[in-house]
């Protein structure tokens, strides 16, 4: 009994470390996604940049579009401070080809339809049998380590507070 105690005990364990969110310090998780064009993005293909990883539950509708936008008009301030900036949505990528040619978005939406990549981000949220990525967002440096995590993000001041945190985080020389 004290076996099957012990057994059960480091699998739930087992369970609750695999789905953890991942936290400032932790090696983001790999990822390998097409994007709005068709191309392949992996975390390998932004080594040696920031990256602005940002998690949102559906093309088209307010609050995506409101942060999609914002991070278009401040992507020049973005590249300035080395940052690149990857949008991921359980969309399809023809729904993000669609999507960014609305709205002129000149960085890669990558489509996880399959969950995979907002799976290990502890992302995926399941209402009423409707999957979605929650609206989160990891800046990750250049050596692939989480170095800041946004939860409850208001879609409007995303940008604005990772470019102000990379200032700090760049200052400090992280």
């Amino acid at each position: 009994m004290r076996r099957l105690l012990a057994l059960t005990a480091l699998c739930l364990v087992s369970v609750a470390a695999w789905a953890a969110s991942p936290v400032v310090g932790d090696k983001a998780p790999e990822f390998k996604l097409q994007d709005q064009k068709g191309e392949w993005h992996t975390l390998d293909t932004h080594k040696g940049q920031w990256l602005v990883l940002y998690f949102y539950p559906k093309d088209f509708t307010g609050g995506c579009t409101t942060e999609v936008c914002t991070f278009r008009d401040d992507i020049a301030k973005l590249h300035k401070a080395g940052a690149d900036v990857l949008g991921v949505s359980l969309d399809d990528v023809k729904s993000h080809s669609e999507f960014a040619a609305k709205y002129h978005v000149p960085f890669p939406l990558l489509s996880d339809a399959d969950g995979t990549v907002a799976t290990k981000y502890d992302v995926l949220n399941n209402k009423m049998g409707v999957k979605y990525a929650r609206r989160e967002t990891f800046l990750i440096d250049p050596s692939g380590k989480i170095a800041k995590v946004y939860k409850d993000v208001d879609p409007e001041k995303n940008s604005g507070q990772v470019l102000a945190d990379l200032a700090e985080l760049k200052g400090k020389g992280a």
